[in-house]
Formats: structure tokens, C-alpha cells, sequence
């Protein structure tokens, strides 16, 4: 398994996984749209996407957010994408890239790294816990939909 960062030459795989993983949170899938979204991301470089390639097959990925800690003064990634294709589960591929994502994190200098997931998603919490992630007690996370314009 070949983990590496990705860039705009993956977009095809990518978009394909992408897919499949806003379809996992029960989003319809949308080809041209997550294309588009990923594009974006890729050109702009305002996010970065970490890979797990297997036999030239994109298996997995992570996106990292910038983000700044003012109380820290320091900078921190918001981990806010990890996906495992179905049939590569358990064997691992979360976990690496989790790993890549901190060297990631540490070679960038960050303070820290920060992530969200659904309440039920106890795989991937027990993940995360294995990984030393710590779940967050003193503070509660809000959101406010806005409309689209």
C-alpha cells in the first residue's frame, strides 16, 4: 500500500471515491458536482488529500482543512474527510492514513489536529480512540445552516 498526498492527475479516482463516500453519508450521488467541488479544491490548494493506492487503485483518502487556534496562537488541520472503500476496510488503510495525516500536521507545524464525526460511527471512534484522539468534553460544537445563494 503506497500512501502518498494527491493531486490534480488523481482527480478521476478521487471523484469516484468521494462519491461513494458522500453516498455512505447518505447524500445523493452527484459525479459533476463532487467533481467540480474536488477541482476546486485541487487548484485553489486550499485544502490537502492524503491517498491510499493499492495496485494503482485509489482505496482511501483524507482531506485536511487550514485552520488557526487564536487562543494558541498556532496553526491546526481540521480532519474533515477519511473514507475507506468498502471492500479495503480492516486491513488497516484508516489507520495509515490517520498516520499520514499527523506527519502531515507535524510537518506543517501545527498545534494540533481536530475532527468531527457522526454520533453512531462507533467504528471510526474506536478508531480514533486507539489512535490517542481524546473526545472533546469542555466544549459543545454548534452549526448554523445557511441558504444557498
Amino acid at each position: 500500500m503506497e500512501i502518498r498526498a494527491l493531486g490534480k492527475g488523481d482527480l478521476p479516482q478521487l471523484t469516484e471515491l468521494f462519491d461513494q463516500y458522500r453516498v455512505f453519508y447518505e447524500r445523493p450521488s452527484d459525479r459533476a458536482a463532487v467533481k467540480a467541488f474536488l477541482r476546486q479544491r485541487l487548484t485553489r490548494e486550499d485544502s490537502a488529500f492524503i491517498g491510499a493506492i493499492v495496485h494503482d487503485v485509489l482505496i482511501g483518502f483524507t482531506q485536511l482543512y487550514p485552520s488557526y487556534t487564536s487562543v494558541g496562537l498556532a496553526r491546526l488541520w481540521i480532519l474533515n474527510d477519511l473514507y475507506v472503500s468498502a471492500d479495503a476496510r480492516r486491513r488497516g488503510v484508516g489507520a495509515a492514513l490517520m498516520h499520514a495525516a499527523q506527519e502531515y500536521a507535524e510537518m506543517t507545524g501545527a498545534k494540533a489536529m481536530v475532527l468531527s464525526t457522526a454520533v453512531d460511527n462507533h467504528t471510526a471512534q474506536q478508531l480514533y480512540e486507539k489512535l490517542g484522539w481524546v473526545r472533546e468534553k469542555d466544549f459543545y460544537q454548534y452549526e448554523l445552516s445557511l441558504a444557498q445563494s
